[in-house]
Parts: C-alpha cells; structure tokens; sequence
C-alpha cells in the first residue's frame, strides 16, 4: 500500500483550499476598501427623488435621482451629472458600463400603459450609449441588476396583485423569462434589486417599506419591515450601504446608510460616525 498518494492528495486539496479562502477573502477586502462601509452623502440637491444606486468596485458610486444621473466618488463628492429622461429608475454596473431601468409611460398600471426601456450608458463620461426595449416589463420597469451575465429587472405592480415579477434578458437583452415571487402585495411592485450573499434582495414600498429576500431562483421568499426603497448595494460579507433620501425646499438629496443582515429584521442600520 501506497501511503504517500493519500498524504500528497490531502496536501494537495488542503492549499487548494487555502487559495480559493484567501481569494474569497482578498475580493471582500477590496470590496470593502473601494466602498467604504459608512454614511455616505451624495453631494448636491436633486428635482426628482433618490431610485437606486450602484458601485462600480473602483471607488465610484453612480446615483439615479429621477431625471438626473450622477457619479460621485466614495466619499459622495460630485464627478459628473448628466440630466436623462424621466423616469430613470434603480441601476446597476457591469463590465464599464451603467444600465439604468427606465419606464417612460405610466406606472403600476394593466398591460399596455407602460414603456419600459433599459438605458445604457459609459461609466466613465455617463454618456447614453444604447437603449434596450424590455416591452414584457408590462407594469412598468424601475429597477435592475446583472447577475451571471444576464440582466434581471424589476418594477411597478397593478394594486391587488398577489405577486411580483422578475423579468430576465440575456447579454443582448433578449427575453429570456419571466419569474414570478410568491411575495403577496407590495406597494407599486419592487423598487430596487440586488443579488448578495448568495440571495436576491429587492427593496419595496409601504407603510412600513418592506424587504424582500429570495433564493437564486427566486423561491424561498422572505419579508420584513425594512426600507430598501432607494438603493441597496453589497459592499461586503454581510454587509450592504442603503439608500436614503430626505425633500427640502432646494430639492431632493441622497445618502447610503450601511446596514448589517439580521435574521429578525432582515438588515439593520449600524452607526458609522
């Protein structure tokens, strides 16, 4: 009997191991250097409310307040602002360029009153490079996020309808299905959507706001009293920056608030400063 094959094999899977932990943990460690996990205020006042917000890994945060686009650095200071049509929803990052869900008709309505877009612009000047038809998000589209190289969009709800929407695009941004979240009733459907930890997590109106959680394939639905209304970003293992907004009479303004997962609430705001 050959008692070294076992030994080298086990030496073998146990650096494997290794690197793969200091990989998982090295990516984190980035992630949380790029984003700093702590209140973040997005300079300037805006016409239209805070709809979402993304990160791009490489110290930018993009802001989407309505009719307006804008990319700030980590510490919220203004880079580039660029007025877009209304109504520019919640956005995502992906491969150096923003993709932005917009609807251009009306919300929350039956089939056929909606216009729903996928705008794309270059990350790096906020110029609109492309817009994508996304005619199934019948209700409305008002939010997104890539995952695995296809794009998931979220978005309004007629009232009484028991259940939400998830429609999936491919690269080239053609149907590829719709996914339906045994949710109940949220106000005016999913407003933002992000894929973290290993679970989907879409922010809903309401009075209280909710938070919804699903697995991958969007079963296993969880929900709680939480507002991820605005924005929601993971940043790290566990952790995520929240969008908040406040209304004054210069206008709108926009702020991440970080948060931690907490089984009993969902997340949970945390005193950074």
């Amino acid at each position: 009997m050959n008692l070294k094959r076992p030994t080298l094999l086990f030496g073998f899977l146990a650096t494997t191991c290794a690197m793969l932990f200091a990989r998982w943990s090295t990516a984190a460690e980035v992630d949380s250097a790029t984003v700093p996990f702590q209140e973040i205020d997005c300079q300037g006042t805006y016409r239209g409310h805070l709809q979402g917000v993304a990160a791009d890994g490489k110290g930018s945060i993009f802001w989407s307040f309505t009719d307006r686009l804008v990319k700030t650095d980590t510490a919220g200071k203004s880079l580039i602002a660029v007025e877009a049509p209304s109504h520019q929803g919640d956005l995502c990052f992906h491969e150096g360029k923003l993709y932005v869900a917009v609807n251009l008709g009306q919300f929350n309505k039956p089939a056929g009153e909606a216009d729903s877009w996928v705008f794309v612009y270059d990350a790096d000047t906020l110029k609109e490079i492309a817009r994508h038809p996304v005619t199934e998000v019948v209700h409305g589209a008002g939010g997104m996020d890539a995952r695995a190289g296809h794009f998931l969009v979220i978005g309004g709800l007629p009232p009484g309808t028991n259940e939400n929407y998830v429609y999936e695009y491919d690269a080239d941004f053609k149907f590829v299905q719709r996914h339906v979240i045994t949710s109940g009733y949220t106000l005016m459907g999913i407003q933002t959507a992000t894929f973290h930890d290993g679970y989907w997590w879409f922010g809903c109106y309401g009075k209280p706001a909710e938070l919804l959680r699903t697995s991958p394939d969007f079963k296993e639905v969880k929900r709680w009293p939480y507002d991820a209304a605005l924005g929601i970003v993971g940043v790290a293992p566990g952790k995520f920056l929240v969008g908040r907004g406040t209304r004054g009479k210069e206008g709108h303004t926009g702020q991440l608030v970080p948060a931690v997962v907490e089984e009993m609430s969902g997340l949970k705001n945390i005193n950074s400063r």
